[in-house]
């Protein structure tokens, strides 16, 4: 509670992890990497012209037994969460969530992190790395981690479980700065 607003306060356990608000390669991926997947599937089923059936939220705030975590993105399929409540947090784990690495996030994203979502049985995960341009797809079954895939700069790509449409990575990344003359 008295972690400022200027950070991310998460609770993994029992130890207190505290991580800066994110860098602009961080943010670009997110918000770009949210429009690519927010529009077409935040969307009632049968919506004309969209695959629909998720509710998908920007650092939603989850709370697993004593663990709370709060991931760059999460999306839970309307047919096991019907209805979006009015809540200060989820205790219902998503069907997919995605980090957004950076420096200071990666060790506990791809660790502690990563058991909590195993162990809540989260089916989908993503982590998407800006800096190296990079989106890993993994895939949970007998609560351990598979990765699928490793796509990379400017691919166009179907990642699961949002395959229906492509994604072109490329527009994730920020633009590479001109070489110095």
């Amino acid at each position: 509670m008295q972690v400022p607003d200027t950070k991310v306060a998460e609770l993994i356990d029992g130890e207190l992890f505290v991580s800066p608000r994110p860098a602009s390669p961080h943010a670009h991926a997110a918000s770009l990497l949210g429009g690519d997947i927010v529009g077409p599937f935040h969307c009632a089923p049968g919506t004309p012209g969209m695959p629909g059936g998720w509710w998908i939220l920007v650092e939603p705030e989850l709370h697993f037994g004593d663990d709370v975590v709060v991931p760059d993105w999460a999306g839970w399929r309307r047919a096991r969460l019907p209805v979006l409540r009015d809540v200060p947090f989820f205790e219902l784990a998503p069907d997919w969530i995605c980090e957004i690495v950076s420096p200071s996030t990666g060790r506990l994203d791809r660790s502690r992190k990563m058991r909590v979502y195993a162990r809540e049985g989260v089916a989908h995960l993503w982590i998407v790395d800006p800096l190296v341009r990079t989106l890993e797809i993994y895939h949970l079954g007998d609560r351990l981690w598979t990765l699928e895939a490793v796509h990379a700069a400017d691919e166009v790509v179907r990642a699961a479980p949002f395959d229906a449409l492509e994604l072109a990575l490329e527009r994730w990344w920020l633009p590479e700065e001109p070489a110095a003359p």
